[in-house]
């Protein structure tokens, strides 16, 4: 089960989320050759990536901005990839280009402080703009809880695709965090959970501005938590059949 878009339309293009995107895609490509050479691309991570241990020594603090433009593999940047597309260009249209970059950015290096101060004397480098991103899903969750989101069911042979409200989507994901890193071994999982609840947290907290002056609770009360603009209609079904049985 996983989000694949939303009923949420922008009122501008997401220029910064594009952008984002797109940055993230060429850096990975950049770099894509050395996960051929391990020591090359161990060596790669260690001059970019978050790595705990070095900051703790009082080196590498570059890498709580540098690692989150980096990722670990083709599916790490697809997934990141795919929910800021969802998620991004509604924010970007509530707080506009610039502060939204900032926010972003903010978002991503508190993540990775979340992840330092929990594991202060890890070796294990952490890419991903998942921190930024999760903080993005945070803003999103506050301004828009009620607004539809697809998400995706695949059970074995039978496919769906079901419109549920944002905050349900967001309350599965913070959760499964949660009980990610309390699964967690004790010496990692391999998984930066902190950083993504850390980045969540953030974006819950730095859009709270925008949302007061919206009125808060009762900008929530106008639009019942849904978009304050119509949402998409999508006229083609959602009904993906199932595969027939063979008689």
């Amino acid at each position: 089960m996983f989000p694949i878009r939303d009923h949420n339309p922008s009122g501008r293009t997401p220029y910064v989320t594009y952008t984002l995107m797109l940055a993230n895609i060429a850096i990975f490509l950049s770099y894509w050759g050395l996960f051929r050479d391990p020591r090359a691309i161990n060596a790669f991570f260690f001059d970019w990536a978050l790595i705990p241990a070095l900051i703790s020594e009082g080196q590498g603090f570059a890498g709580l901005g540098t690692s989150m433009f980096l990722h670990g593999g083709w599916m790490h940047l697809a997934g990141n990839m795919l929910f800021l597309y969802i998620f991004g260009d509604n924010v970007e249209d509530e707080l506009g280009h610039l502060t939204y970059l900032g926010f972003y950015l903010g978002c991503g290096v508190i993540a990775a402080l979340a992840q330092y101060v929990t594991q202060p004397f890890s070796p294990v480098p952490t890419v991903g703009a998942s921190g930024a991103i999760a903080g993005v899903m945070g803003g999103y969750l506050l301004m828009f809880p009620r607004a539809r989101v697809d998400i995706l069911v695949i059970l074995i042979i039978f496919f769906r695709i079901l419109p549920v409200p944002a905050w349900v989507v967001l309350a599965i994901w913070f959760g499964l965090q949660v009980f990610g890193e309390l699964g967690a071994p004790g010496d990692g999982s391999g998984v930066a959970y902190w950083a993504h609840l850390g980045g969540f947290l953030a974006g819950l907290v730095l859009i709270l501005p925008a949302w007061l002056r919206r009125g808060g609770p009762a900008f929530w009360h106008r639009t019942r938590g849904h978009p304050p603009h119509p949402e998409v209609r999508y006229t083609h079904t959602t009904r993906i059949p199932k595969v027939g049985r063979k008689r």
